[in-house]
């Protein structure tokens, strides 16, 4: 109840006192709390901003892999399935830019799009997201799974989107012209399904809250990854944790899978706890290919050392 009343006092409140937010419905600094793990650089309205080769490295790593680390963690609620794509082979990969919106109600959808004009916005809310988008973001819209007048957008605002962030959507709702949204190139959207209609009967209520989709907790900034299965939102200051587990886990595996076809080692011997002589001849493998790893020497003695082998 309390976050309820948190989230209506800052739709009300937060953007009268801070302008310059550009419809942000929480302060500043109840993201920055909100996000509190994360001590690198943030946007200018808090929200984390996880530096460009995490994204880049993020964009390789597989979606088992960084749950398990999640999960080692104690991140249990942050994979959602069962989505629609506009393309099936494309990932989503990059930082949340949230959006909440609920069922409409006619005095409440007044006084934000009156105030919205003030501000300079146009169209309806489910375009004032797009707004605040940059490169590398990726627009996730709790729309309450609703589906017939739930499309949030068209291959019109797709276009938009992809133009300002250079990638897709997650939305818990619907999209409108597929056949159009396939043509935008580079572009993705993981939804819960498609429809003819129109956006009806929907308000936005939150921009860069955290919001829930489907079984999943998501905050603004976090890593968003995808795979045809899923999606993934990791915690912003979990980021290069991850990442880095991630590349450590798909190192290990090629190497093992290498070895095996070979035949220089037995598959229990890699498949178990690994010898003196496995370890060996993995660091050797590494140095061999040393354009196979993207994290630091720092980073790889650190997981050489935690492992139980």
């Amino acid at each position: 109840m309390r976050y309820c009343k948190l989230l209506i006092l800052g739709l009300f409140a937060g953007i009268g006192c801070c302008s310059n937010a550009r419809a942000q419905t929480i302060s500043r600094d109840e993201l920055v709390f909100f996000t509190s793990e994360w001590k690198g650089e943030r946007f200018a309205d808090g929200r984390p901003k996880i530096p460009d080769d995490i994204i880049e490295r993020a964009k390789k790593i597989g979606i088992e892999e960084a749950w398990t680390v999640l999960k080692n963690e104690g991140y249990n609620n942050q994979f959602e399935g069962g989505w629609k794509l506009v393309n099936d082979t494309l990932p989503v990969v990059g930082r949340a830019v949230t959006a909440m919106f609920m069922p409409s109600r006619p005095d409440i959808e007044k006084n934000i799009k009156e105030r919205g004009l003030k501000q300079g916005r146009k169209g309806n809310t489910n375009a004032w997201p797009i707004d605040v988008l940059t490169k590398g973001d990726v627009y996730v819209a709790d729309g309450f799974g609703k589906v017939k007048g739930g499309t949030l957008i068209g291959d019109n605002l797709g276009n938009s989107i992809f133009s300002k962030s250079g990638n897709g959507v997650i939305f818990d709702g619907s999209a409108r012209d597929l056949q159009g949204l396939k043509e935008i190139r580079g572009f993705n959207a993981f939804v819960r399904d498609f429809d003819p209609s129109y956006l009806e009967e929907m308000v936005l209520m939150g921009l860069n809250t955290p919001i829930r989709i489907g079984r999943a907790v998501v905050l603004p900034g976090d890593l968003v990854i995808s795979e045809k299965e899923g999606v993934l939102f990791i915690p912003a200051h979990l980021a290069e944790k991850v990442v880095a587990t991630a590349e450590f886990i798909a190192l290990r595996d090629e190497f093992g899978h290498a070895m095996l076809k070979s035949g220089r080692f037995a598959t229990g011997e890699i498949d178990s706890q690994w010898t003196s002589q496995v370890k060996d001849a993995f660091m050797k493998w590494l140095d061999q290919n040393p354009g196979k790893m993207k994290m630091t020497r720092a980073q790889l003695d650190a997981f050489m050392e935690k492992r139980t082998w």
